[in-house]
């Protein structure tokens, strides 16, 4: 009971300290024309082939423009990024709902149902700013394979934070306390939306053998509360796009970004287009990286 009413007290919170702004317009990109219907969507090893990202069209998407696109658009997007180094350290991070999306009302059914005996009465434009107000990024510990959330306000959490709440790992970002919660597990594995090549997978399910893990509030994200799924690609250096499932079904899209890394590696990565990649890439990467490296190596040859 005292969990359902701190789920109802953050809707109403929430609701009444937060406007709504309008989207930007979604990224100066190349996107395939899709319909509503699941066959009118393009296939996307189709649409890498035609309309593959270049280092330039990435230099081009922001977290902020990717909310001004739709949920297929981002979807495209996605489809043809690869994972990238898996990410290091503290990454700032921003949940959002696309143009035009119903996703929001979804997942308030799915958040409703999904542990039991929980009651959400959440209104469904609110929840974004739930992560606005809460969740305030990711830390990464790539030795380890381990990641942790970034809380930055446990008042809305403490009703269900528990005691000992000063044991709680800590980290200081931006001058800013940062409480560490909700640990999860990385590695790579299989993309729930594209198959043809793996993303980071960032796994909350078998984390109560992880240090510092506290039953509440870890336990919501895991195996016996909502079992949360994440995944990421590498948009740019110090820039990744993800998406959030709960019990395998997709929730929401957030992005995570690192002003440091974005600053020091993307010049390079505009020149050459490439970086390290922890993950497997598919084979129509491979296929199109080594056509690439043929066809630099035959211009070179004519110079010759």
């Amino acid at each position: 009971m005292k969990r359902a009413r701190w789920l109802m007290s953050v809707g109403l919170v929430v609701s009444q300290t937060v406007l709504l702004g309008c989207n930007p317009d979604p990224p100066p990109i190349p996107f395939a024309q899709s319909g509503e219907r699941y066959h009118d969507k393009i296939d996307f090893a189709r649409l890498e082939h035609e309309s593959p990202l270049m280092p330039a069209d990435l230099m081009k998407v922001t977290p902020d423009n990717l909310k001004g696109a739709t949920q297929e658009q981002v979807d495209q997007i996605y489809a043809r990024l690869t994972a990238g180094p898996i990410p290091d350290g503290v990454y700032d991070g921003q949940m959002f709902f696309p143009k035009g999306s119903s996703e929001r009302a979804r997942l308030a059914e799915i958040v409703g149902g999904g542990i039991k005996g929980f009651f959400v009465d959440l209104k469904a434009a609110t929840l974004e700013h739930i992560g606005e107000f809460i969740w305030k990024g990711k830390v990464f510990y790539r030795g380890e394979g381990v990641l942790r959330n970034r809380i930055e306000d446990l008042r809305i959490l403490k009703p269900i934070v528990g005691p000992n709440v000063e044991k709680i790992q800590k980290l200081d970002v931006d001058g800013k306390d940062a409480w560490l919660l909700f640990p999860a597990k990385l590695y790579c594995g299989q993309s729930l939306l594209d198959g043809r090549r793996e993303s980071v997978i960032i796994d909350y399910a078998f984390t109560d053998d992880l240090p510092g893990y506290r039953d509440m509030p870890d336990m919501l994200a895991g195996r016996e509360g909502l079992e949360i799924r994440d995944e990421i690609r590498m948009v740019r250096p110090g820039f990744y796009l993800g998406r959030a499932y709960i019990k395998k079904v997709f929730a929401l899209n957030f992005t995570l970004y690192n002003k440091a890394v974005a600053d020091k590696e993307s010049s390079s990565f505009v020149g050459s287009g490439t970086v390290n990649e922890d993950c497997w890439v598919g084979s129509q990467r491979m296929t199109a990286m080594a056509n690439k490296t043929g066809n630099q190596h035959a211009r070179l040859m004519e110079t010759q």
